[in-house]
């Protein structure tokens, strides 16, 4: 391989494309190592992951862009000495002139037997890491089901005979014994509310799924939440507006984002001055996820999210999230989130933290709808 970019050398449509083209189009970073870890040549993919064009990459050697004693340096080593591949999986790797870190596992094999060069290829944990929290999410709100089921029968029948109760004394008993009587009902109330919304976890119909203009929800919780609890906080939006409909509930989906928006500006919190809400929409390729009980996979190329300037999440919570009564407010009852990922589980999608202080962003990767046809559908706005 050459840094040198060269065109297709057929001239019929059953030409086969140059390695140069197949290494270009794959979405994984590609370099290939020749001696004295000068960098002979890049794909498109790893020029996005460095931030740096080929041509200036082929000018330096690989340990510009990763540190000396990064385990990747060493692995290209044992490569030659053995003259075999050789792979490393969940590798730390910052970038010496940005400072980004990142996770990847690497997969290094010699180029040809009688030549130095070692091929480098480069695949960045996060997707994948958003496969797997998201597996574990969606296990998390499956567990409520049974549980929920259980407490609404159990607990919701004493609990309105004891409401009884207490109004039946609040009747006949002194101005101080009415306070203690009004207090039962308003716990036993509270308890009632959050028994209803663990009941939402037993529900297993299949969910009623169509065209669903994303940007009408947007606007719709915009609007509930300007009207209350989000009054002092300023919202901005960044829309793609070519966006495709998702396939969804409208409904289920307006819950999902109120749900966030809400969280965010609790997050916030009410006393700030400068508090910003960020809704954001794109359309991102490459991501598939298989659909629960079947082999069916599907693409999730709409990203809606919702980010907020607050003080962000704790490293110890975020393992932890989305599972039930995982909770930082004192009064709530880590039931929001636990919701939202059986939600976006039902419909297929993927629902994912970023952590960053004064820019949290919380993430969810949904399917398109598509005609029967397979082409795109269209709704109203």
């Amino acid at each position: 391989m050459s840094g040198e970019r060269h065109g297709g050398t057929g001239t019929g449509p059953s030409a086969l494309p140059t390695s140069e083209a197949v290494l270009n189009a794959l979405p994984l970073p590609v370099l290939t190592i020749g001696p004295d870890e000068h960098i002979l040549h890049c794909n498109h993919a790893a020029e996005s992951f460095f931030d740096h064009s080929a041509r200036l990459m082929q000018r330096r050697r690989l340990r510009d862009f990763i540190p000396f004693a990064s385990p990747i340096i060493a692995l290209v080593a044992e490569v030659r000495r053995r003259r075999a591949s050789v792979s490393e999986y969940r590798v730390e790797l910052v970038q010496p002139r940005s400072g980004t870190e990142r996770s990847v596992d690497v997969f290094a094999t010699p180029l040809a037997d009688d030549s130095e060069a070692v091929v480098l290829m480069l695949q960045e944990r996060t997707i994948a890491d958003k496969m797997n929290r998201q597996l574990t999410h969606r296990g998390a709100a499956r567990s409520m089901v049974a549980l929920g089921a259980m407490l609404a029968h159990e607990i919701k029948n004493p609990l309105a005979g004891i409401r009884g109760a207490a109004q039946l004394l609040e009747q006949s008993g002194a101005e101080e014994d009415r306070l203690l009587t009004r207090l039962i009902c308003d716990e036993s109330d509270r308890i009632v509310r959050i028994v209803e919304r663990m009941e939402l976890f037993g529900d297993e119909r299949p969910v009623e799924r169509g065209p669903v203009n994303v940007h009408g929800v947007l606007d719709q919780v915009k609007r509930s939440a300007q009207s209350g609890f989000a009054r002092r906080i300023r919202f901005v939006e960044a829309y793609d507006p070519s966006l495709p409909p998702v396939l969804g509930n409208r409904d289920q989906l307006i819950q999902v984002i109120l749900n966030l928006v809400k969280n965010a500006a609790e997050a916030i919190g009410a006393d700030a001055v400068d508090g910003e809400i960020t809704l954001s929409t794109a359309f991102r390729t490459g991501l598939r996820l298989q659909v629960p009980g079947s082999r069916e996979r599907v693409s999730l190329p709409i990203e809606v999210g919702v980010r907020d300037n607050g003080p962000g999440v704790t490293a110890e919570l975020l393992p932890d999230l989305f599972d039930p009564f995982v909770t930082t407010k004192v009064s709530g009852s880590g039931l929001g989130l636990a919701l939202v990922a059986k939600i976006v589980g039902d419909h297929g999608g993927i629902v994912e933290c970023d952590p960053v202080p004064r820019r949290t962003t919380f993430r969810l990767l949904l399917p398109m709808s598509s005609a029967r046809d397979g082409r795109e559908s269209v709704v109203e706005p």
